[in-house]
């Protein structure tokens, strides 16, 4: 009887964390034949099939990710509870891409297409995603205006000045910074990112608590274990993310895929369990928990990422390009107008969704025809 209670209770975990398990075994298996794979891809075929395994993976650990996130936000509350996710994803996005900066050939565009993408992605069409499929179950949704005021009165700046003023800058040629210039923006980014942690979880953490907020769960026993699992979750991730951007740049180079989608790709993968957190939220009518996850990864991304990259080009003398090209300063701009009105009253609805939308699939357009 004990035996088929263990056997029953063993089938269950496998049955629940099985997408955790093909996360962690394939990770496994790359990081003993990967570089031997990856080498001898010979056909569309092989890498299309590699693809394949290689996003089943990434998506079965995402939802892993969704689900330990829900389980801490539940017992801590918001907004520490979206935070831990946010924080753990950016912080392996940043030293991602702050590693192929220092390893990998050199590429001055990087971080400023990793940059965009991410914001993009988030702010057009997981920003969009979410406010329509909440609008289309709950007609209209409310938040905690002050809280998202912060958030953008933080992104609005930062990603102007990261991503558009070296267009405008004379010191040195190029969509550049100087080396003085780079300090300063790296220090002043992490400090206002600092300033912004202590209001959000001390000062005034009413602004990013659901104004309606039913009693909160008290914090219970678990939540180490939960936090353990959630970061195993999200090594495969990002781990696996690298692995597919290699078979993505094979695409690129023999089937003449625009250049630009390895990157898109990736990091839409990598923002996958923010992204399923944030529309499953705000399909659930949890609209600030929502807002805190995207615009959250918004401002994590370019506050931590900006200030990494010019660091890390100034330690290793490489150019660091930052300044976006014409059509995406537009795209930019437009985003942050757009995400200014539609956080700008406190409620959302089918419509404003709908723009967001639009703008994400007007960027892809202009993305995938270069």
């Amino acid at each position: 009887m004990r035996t088929t209670r263990n056997r029953s209770k063993f089938y269950g975990i496998i049955h629940r964390d099985r997408g955790l398990l093909l996360g962690l075994a394939t990770m496994l298996a790359f990081l003993i034949w990967g570089s031997h794979w990856l080498d001898n891809i010979s056909s569309p075929l092989v890498a299309g099939a590699f693809f394949a395994w290689l996003v089943l993976a990434i998506l079965g650990s995402a939802f892993r990710v969704v689900h330990e996130a829900d389980a801490l936000a539940h017992r801590l509350g918001e907004p520490l509870g979206t935070l831990i996710l946010t924080l753990s994803v950016t912080g392996m996005e940043v030293a991602m891409v702050s590693s192929v900066m220092i390893t990998g050939p050199d590429n001055p565009t990087l971080a400023r297409d990793t940059m965009f993408a991410v914001v993009m992605i988030v702010l057009a069409g997981l920003v969009g995603a979410s406010l329509l499929l909440g609008a289309f179950r709950h007609h209209q949704q409310e938040f905690n205006l002050e809280g998202a005021s912060a958030y953008l009165s933080l992104i609005v700046p930062l990603s102007m000045f990261g991503l558009v003023m070296p267009n405008f800058t004379i010191t040195t040629p190029g969509p550049t910074f100087s080396a003085n210039q780079a300090l300063v923006l790296a220090i002043l980014c992490v400090g206002i990112y600092a300033v912004f942690l202590g209001i959000q979880t001390l000062r005034h953490r009413e602004f990013f608590e659901d104004s309606e907020a039913k009693e909160k769960e008290a914090a219970e026993g678990g939540m180490a274990l939960h936090a353990i699992i959630l970061f195993i979750s999200l090594a495969p991730v990002v781990f696996l993310s690298e692995e597919l951007a290699c078979i993505l740049d094979f695409g690129v180079h023999t089937m003449h895929l625009p250049a630009p989608l390895a990157g898109v790709v990736v990091a839409g993968l990598i923002l996958a369990p923010e992204g399923l957190s944030g529309i499953k939220a705000a399909y659930n009518n949890q609209l600030q928990r929502s807002v805190n996850l995207l615009l959250g990864s918004a401002l994590a991304t370019i506050a931590l990422t900006i200030p990494a990259v010019l660091v890390v080009g100034l330690l290793t003398k490489r150019a660091v390009v930052l300044g976006l090209r014409p059509h995406e300063t537009i795209l930019l701009v437009v985003t942050l107008a757009i995400s200014l009105m539609t956080f700008g009253r406190g409620k959302t609805n089918l419509l404003q969704g709908a723009v967001h939308l639009i703008v994400f699939i007007f960027w892809l357009v202009l993305m995938l025809e270069g």
